[in-house]
């Protein structure tokens, strides 16, 4: 039998068919059966394969023309407003960003017009078989990359990532150290003996100190937290700063002063005709008051800063018995950490602040940075220190560096919480980390001699010079600016300098696995928190520059924007006294014809004002264009894990530059 023939034996006993194949062609005698199966199967299929492929189709375009619908009526709601910042600041480094911008796209046509040529797949050409100009300015450009730019790219992306190593080693040993104090049990103990309950005059002397600026939205509930305190009514007195230069504010706020010393609450209220200093100046002139003397401490609350009644008692008795103690303070907690997705990642790192930083400092080095709010200090503490500043704009930092060159230590209590207010929308909270950055190197370069020539320890010298400063203050937004949003997309078009996935991928999600161990409820939120984060370092790198090197932009103070959110007990009174005044606004309204005059005090407090619109963002408008050209570079390459955080770094730079994340403000 030829060896190319099949013998089919085929058998029908009663209902049943047999059909045997034997021989060397028999899966190709399968395959014709399969294919000459019928033709409407066959149809039914390709249909069915059609209709998937059309929903798929129509679900994404719906999902585009909703995505970009949003984005439009945001962006138009930006039509008429400023840009983020004056022009003439920050000027330099936007420049820069849109030089390499159109760098990288001339660079990814190149490469796109090489990889459909085959160009990068050819060996050693001879220069007479080049193809033309484009070709001779491509291998040109191969031999420059690699003889001159790929060796700097390397050294400085290994600078860079040495920095990342050191600064992802001191966030594990401040992990470390948490784990033991919680392992340990370890926290301060009060003096069983500091106050005597029944006797009023063991209370001591203290001052309460809330400083306000145009702050209409909080500092009723403020000012009524503090007047609320348990502390005995002759031992107290409330200082209300008022700096705001809105007449009407100043009314509301003086009523509500009168309001609580007209219930026996020892209050007064204090407005400066010279505001000068911001903060630091508004402290200064008030501690310079004759009666301050007469007090033994003083505790300072922001505008939007709510106590339990009980702070004082938890906080002040931390003091009797230890004489070299001069701060003491509490951990914040935020009312709308879950407001939206920007509120959510600030409560990440600030958990992570307060709960690890704060705590493990405290409890080795009894040193840490006041956080300018809800701490007490003993006044002996500040006048030996100099008082407050106003050279810098955190003036917070600035006391606390000078009280412990001057020998005294502090003490955080991370079971006293007090209730604060995160900023909801993108500018308030971009305008106080630049605040934040950029005043700790103002204070660096002031502090620097008086550290080196102090009488404290040659190890706490080290710790304040190159861990407090240097590291978590100045290297951290530099390796992170520099190493992911301008290293790492340059890589994409310099293949000899790519960086390790590590570097990218394993480091990064262990380290902010890290940071989110303080709020466990976060994790759902692990990745947009390690590329928002990313985000932020552009501002915080600009931010520190301008501290670094005495900029314009390092001495705005803009007090960031309070929309007055309360906890639910506070909606509960709130509730009461709404239902009270609705009534009052019901009987007056009898004796209006029109309501008119409601209309009128309603527009006199602003109950009518215009919503603000959003902005445009220009760095991070070009980073996000920037990263998006990386990462189509990288496409060409196929490049798994570089393309997708480069894509999604991209996307998270957009979402941010037309101000997509957060609430806008009225």
């Amino acid at each position: 039998m030829a060896p190319n023939t099949a013998v089919l034996t085929i058998e029908k006993p009663n209902n049943f068919s047999l059909v045997e194949i034997s021989g060397p062609d028999t899966s190709l005698l399968l395959e014709q059966k399969q294919k000459a199966a019928s033709p409407k199967q066959f149809t039914w299929r390709l249909l069915l394969k059609a209709h998937r492929a059309l929903t798929c189709v129509s679900w994404l375009a719906m999902s585009l023309n909703k995505t970009f619908a949003s984005v439009k009526k945001r962006i138009n709601s930006s039509a008429d407003t400023a840009e983020e910042e004056p022009r003439g600041r920050g000027t330099r480094l936007y420049r820069f960003m849109k030089a390499f911008l159109f760098i990288s796209i001339f660079a990814l046509a190149m490469e796109v017009t090489a990889h459909f040529r085959k160009w990068k797949y050819l060996p050693a050409i001879h220069p007479l078989e080049v193809q033309g100009l484009v070709h001779w300015s491509y291998m040109a450009w191969l031999a420059f990359r690699a003889d001159y730019i790929a060796p700097l790219v390397i050294r400085l992306s290994q600078f860079c990532v040495a920095l990342f190593m050191i600064q992802s080693l001191d966030r594990m040993l401040l992990c470390l150290g948490c784990f033991w104090i919680k392992y340990r049990k370890v926290k301060p103990v009060i003096n069983e003996a500091a106050c005597d309950i029944e006797d009023s005059s063991s209370f001591p002397m203290v001052l309460v100190q809330i400083p306000m600026c145009n702050e209409r939205e909080v500092y009723a509930q403020s000012i009524g937290a503090v007047c609320q305190l348990d502390w005995p009514k002759d031992r107290i007195l409330i200082q209300v700063l008022d700096d705001s230069d809105d007449g009407n504010v100043q009314l509301l706020i003086k009523d509500e002063v009168s309001s609580w010393r007209e219930k026996g609450v020892n209050i007064i209220y204090r407005h400066r005709l010279i505001r000068t200093g911001y903060k630091a100046g508004n402290l200064k002139s008030a501690m310079s008051c004759d009666y301050v003397k007469e007090y033994e401490f003083v505790t300072i609350f922001d505008a939007d800063f709510q106590p339990n009644p009980d702070f004082l008692k938890l906080t002040v008795p931390h003091f009797k018995g230890n004489p070299d103690l001069g701060l003491v303070q509490a951990r914040w907690t935020f009312v709308n950490k879950d407001e939206n997705l920007l509120t959510r990642l600030q409560n990440i790192n600030l958990c992570f602040h307060f709960e690890v930083e704060q705590q493990v400092n405290g409890v080795f080095l009894n040193f840490f940075g006041f956080n300018g709010t809800a701490g007490v200090w003993r006044i002996k503490a500040l006048e030996d220190s100099g008082g407050w500043l106003e050279r810098t704009t955190v003036e917070d930092m600035d006391i606390a560096v000078r009280a412990h060159l001057n020998g005294w230590k502090f003490i955080f209590l991370n079971d006293v919480r007090v209730l604060c207010e995160l900023p909801e929308c993108y500018e308030a909270y971009k305008k106080q980390q630049h605040r934040w950055h950029s005043g700790p190197m103002q204070l660096f370069r002031l502090c620097l001699p008086a550290i080196v020539t102090s009488k404290i320890k040659v190890w706490k010298k080290a710790n304040l010079i190159l861990l407090f400063f240097l590291l978590r203050k100045l290297i951290l937004p530099f390796y992170s600016f520099t190493l992911f949003c301008i290293i790492l997309p340059l890589t994409m078009f310099i293949p000899e300098a790519e960086l390790p996935l590590w570097v990218i991928c394993y480091v990064p999600i262990f380290m902010s696995l890290l940071n989110i161990l303080p709020a466990p409820k976060s994790f759902p939120f692990l990745v947009p928190y390690l590329l928002f984060e990313n985000t932020m370092s552009v501002t915080k790198f600009n931010a520190m520059v301008s501290g670094l090197f005495q900029l314009g932009s390092a001495y705005e103070w803009v007090v960031t924007k309070k929309t007055g959110r309360s906890s639910e007990s506070d909606l509960l009174a709130f509730a009461e006294r709404e239902e009270k005044s609705l009534n009052e606004e019901k009987i007056q309204r009898r004796h209006s014809d029109s309501g008119l005059e409601m209309l009128n005090r309603l527009k006199g407090k602003g109950a009518f004002s215009a919503r603000k619109r959003n902005r445009i963002y220009r760095k991070e408008l070009v980073l996000a264009f920037l990263l998006l050209t990386a990462s189509a570079r990288s496409l060409l390459s196929a490049h798994g894990v570089h393309f997708y955080f480069l894509l999604f770094q991209g996307l998270s730079f957009l979402v941010v530059g037309l101000d997509l994340i957060g609430e806008q403000m009225s």
